[in-house]
């Protein structure tokens, strides 16, 4: 008999969420396993055997230590819901000229959700994931804090959580570094789960060639873009490219061409299939535009603005700004130049180690005193 309530966990097969539900089996909750199938490799036209979250393998490993540790698993397809609104929306922002974050709207609009959907249809008060973050409940309100480990820190991709979301979320992994997640797969006997090496893939485009994979979604893509101009930030040409989808927003390497000097994308201009380029200082901003922002830590932000850490991508180690509610949009000044900020990417916002909240980067400008 459950001590602590029902919990549904989100079983990846890794070592993080299966070490996860083990913590807590053993702590009292009635432990629901799930795997959620995303998409399959193989379907969409790429060579590279399946790996990490959607591979058979790994739901097998999920399932066969939901089994030996005496609670229940199911498999969960969403391979429909994944592919219409994450992958779709992936190729769309490369079309568009952005950089897609697909990792975070998965999180937010498709794994939380079908959680959700199924903890409820099963009774479960909770539901779980692997994930190096932590909730925080203040004053009413639910917010995510970085993880222990600063190294493998989730909270990045987690700014999307909604209320709702976060009241019923638990990160058992929070409050430990990796290192002791191994061990103690080692010390449960887990030897191969504790030997399982990281991906940083996008988890539909394995072989990480990202271009390869808008080639195979968009008939005739080639054809469409293959011959678009690069020019400075004067307009003057500086030679062909092979396609703006095929470029984002400070990239240095894969320009296909030899300046003289370093040169860098500056920005994207689809309609006109244009990569502007410039020298490294030529990225360089400290003003942007967030939209579809959802805030955590605060209801609405304080007329006056609030000093915070603005994160721009998942590795960025943050910047201080100031922010300012604008309807539903965020407006950020930053106290220095920050370089490459990418239409498409995350801005994720922090009071120390705490999300006040984020949303998806517009635009970039330069403020002029």
């Amino acid at each position: 008999m459950s001590t602590k309530g029902r919990v549904l966990v989100a079983m990846s097969g890794g070592i993080d969420s299966t070490v996860a539900a083990i913590m807590l089996h053993e702590e009292g909750y009635e432990v629901i396993g799930i795997t959620m199938k995303t998409w399959d490799y193989a379907g969409a036209g790429g060579s590279k055997k399946e790996t990490g979250c959607c591979s058979l393998d790994s739901i097998n490993d999920a399932r066969e230590i939901a089994v030996e540790r005496g609670f229940a698993h199911m498999i969960l397809d969403i391979r429909e819901e994944f592919g219409d609104h994450v992958i779709d929306n992936f190729v769309g922002e490369y079309m568009a000229g952005r950089t897609p974050n697909p990792c975070v709207l998965c999180n937010t609009h498709i794994k939380w959700e079908a959680l959700l959907k199924r903890a409820d249809m099963l009774n479960c008060e909770f539901i779980a994931t692997g994930h190096y973050a932590s909730v925080v409940e203040e004053d009413g309100r639910y917010h995510i804090r970085r993880g222990l480990d600063a190294g493998k820190d989730q909270s990045y991709v987690l700014w999307g959580l909604t209320q709702e979301s976060l009241k019923r979320t638990l990160f058992p992994m929070g409050k430990f570094h990796k290192t002791d997640i191994r061990q103690m797969a080692l010390d449960m006997g887990y030897t191969a789960l504790a030997a399982k090496s990281e991906s940083y893939e996008i988890c539909f485009v394995p072989d990480n060639d990202y271009r390869g994979f808008l080639k195979r979604r968009v008939p005739g893509l080639e054809e469409q873009v293959d011959g678009g101009l690069f020019v400075d930030k004067e307009g003057k040409i500086l030679g062909k490219h092979k396609g703006y989808p095929f470029y984002t927003v400070g990239q240095r390497k894969g320009l296909e061409k030899a300046f003289g000097k370093p040169m860098y994308v500056t920005e994207i201009k689809p309609e006109a299939n244009t990569v502007v380029l410039g020298e490294l200082d030529d990225l360089d901003r400290n003003g942007m535009r967030v939209g579809r922002v959802n805030l955590q830590k605060y209801a609405k932000l304080p007329e006056e603005g609030l000093e915070v850490i603005a994160k721009i991508r998942y590795k960025d180690p943050g910047s201080p700004c100031r922010i300012w509610q604008e309807g539903d949009k965020i407006k950020a000044e930053f106290f220095t130049m920050v370089k490459a900020i990418a239409p498409g990417q995350s801005a994720v916002f922090y009071e120390d180690d705490e999300v006040v909240g984020g949303g998806w980067i517009e635009a970039s400008y330069e403020i002029n005193d």
